[in-house]
């Protein structure tokens, strides 16, 4: 899903934090058979897409997806628990073109999707969001055919839509089959012209345009994104690498305090009115770093650390999303010891879980000390599962190699191999050919 500071006001002080939250039992163990139940008991399917390493799964799980609105969420649908790395997981998140995690999909008994809600978001945005899909939800035919008789709000919607499933180009081709009476009023409604310009953004970004980047991504920036600041920042810095350093300045420097003062009042409070903490201290330092200012930099990096620690309170357990924020603080301002003094702390506090293990293995054999990081990665692959099996065991396959034990190597494909059976073809023959002599 893809920003100077002041100081920390009252409102960012240290908050009782949510504890983190267990998974709920799915209805449902795959989408197909919650399709099923949902024919038999006439509701609606609510798909989850997650992951073992997505941190904004984290956050969902610890803040949003708790207490009395989400039991009473779970009433009214059929619930099912994707996990990205699994085959089911990966088969419907190509089928239904998810390029986010987490993403809630809403799918009626057919299998059409009625709508769709993506990332994190703050509690009090989610539930009117997912109440809005499952009251007035409409599959894409349907809002492309009420579009097609003048709504704009129905114009804006397939729009949004198409974004959702970045789907820039059939989104683009879509308006322009549209009637010349309709195509003329786009621009004019704010929210549709909001969704169109976003797709804009998406196809030149796609299609490696770097002005027309610059150009859509400016103009937005130049008005109310909301939530999409950071992630759109992003898209001007990369556009402006190639270009002269004058040139590329007097682009970025009007996004940074704009950028800052989006980080200290929507992304840093408790709590946030948008919920990636993460993508905003990240790309507030990619700026300042770009900008020459290096006390800016080091000043959002320095704040976001103490804050998360603040907060988690030494519990790592107690909010995994800023845990998990947390390593990526340290490692991002280059204080690695305190990062490697973490990452064993993470490893105790989930224990049950391969990522953080597997996360340190890497970070160990890319620092050169293969012997270090197999005892690791090791540990990862005995939990590892699906799509990060794989993974792991190339990572695995890498140290051992380093370390001239290449009949271990071989061993170690064969097992995760057998294991992965036919799934991830892709994946299981790039494994297969890093042992090959």
């Amino acid at each position: 899903m893809l920003s100077p500071v002041l100081a920390l006001g009252a409102a960012l002080l240290l908050a009782p934090m949510a504890q983190a939250a267990t998974p709920d039992k799915a209805d449902a163990a795959t989408v197909e058979q919650a399709l099923q139940l949902a024919q038999q008991q006439h509701k609606p399917v609510l798909i989850d897409f997650h992951a073992t390493w997505c941190y904004s799964c984290y956050y969902m799980a610890s803040h949003v997806l708790t207490g009395a609105e989400w039991a009473g969420l779970r009433r009214k649908v059929v619930f099912v628990d994707a996990d990205a790395d699994t085959p089911n997981g990966h088969q419907w998140m190509d089928k239904l073109k998810i390029s986010f995690l987490p993403s809630y999909v809403v799918l009626n008994g057919q299998g059409q999707e009625l709508g769709r809600i993506l990332a994190e978001q703050p509690r009090n945005a989610f539930y009117p969001k997912i109440a809005a899909i499952l009251q007035h939800g409409d599959t894409l035919d349907g809002l492309r055919q009420k579009a097609s008789a003048g709504s704009l709000a129905a114009v804006a919607e397939v729009l949004e839509t198409y974004h959702e499933r970045n789907q820039a180009e059939a989104g683009l081709q879509w308006l322009a089959s549209l009637p010349a009476t309709v195509q003329h009023v786009v621009d004019q409604d704010d929210r549709a012209a909001l969704a169109h310009r976003r797709l804009q953004l998406d196809q030149a970004v796609a299609d490696h345009r770097g002005p027309a980047v610059i150009d859509m991504a400016t103009a937005l920036l130049a008005g109310d994104v909301g939530c999409d600041r950071p992630y759109i920042v992003d898209n001007l810095l990369t556009a402006t690498e190639a270009l002269p350093a004058d040139r590329r300045k007097s682009l970025l420097q009007p996004q940074q305090q704009t950028l800052a003062d989006y980080v200290r009042e929507q992304a840093l409070p408790l709590p946030p009115v948008c919920a990636d903490q993460r993508s905003a201290v990240l790309a507030l330092a990619d700026l300042d770093a770009q900008l020459g200012d290096a006390a800016g930099e080091r000043k959002i990096l320095d704040q976001a650390i103490d804050l998360s620690r603040q907060r988690i309170g030494g519990h790592l357990s107690a909010d995994r999303n800023l845990a998990d924020n947390l390593r990526v603080y340290l490692a991002r301002a280059g204080r690695t010891d305190e990062l490697d003094e973490l990452q064993r702390q993470l490893i105790s506090a989930y224990p049950d879980d391969y990522v953080y293990a597997y996360r340190y293995g890497q970070s160990l054999l890319k620092a050169g000390q293969p012997a270090k990081a197999l005892p690791w990665l090791q540990q990862a692959a005995g939990k590892a599962f699906g799509i990060n099996r794989l993974a792991v065991a190339a990572a695995e396959v890498k140290a051992l190699q380093a370390l001239h034990r290449n009949a271990e190597a071989r061993k170690v494909v064969d097992k995760a191999l057998a294991a992965n059976g036919p799934w991830f073809p892709q994946q299981a023959a790039a494994l297969k050919a890093s042992v090959k002599s």
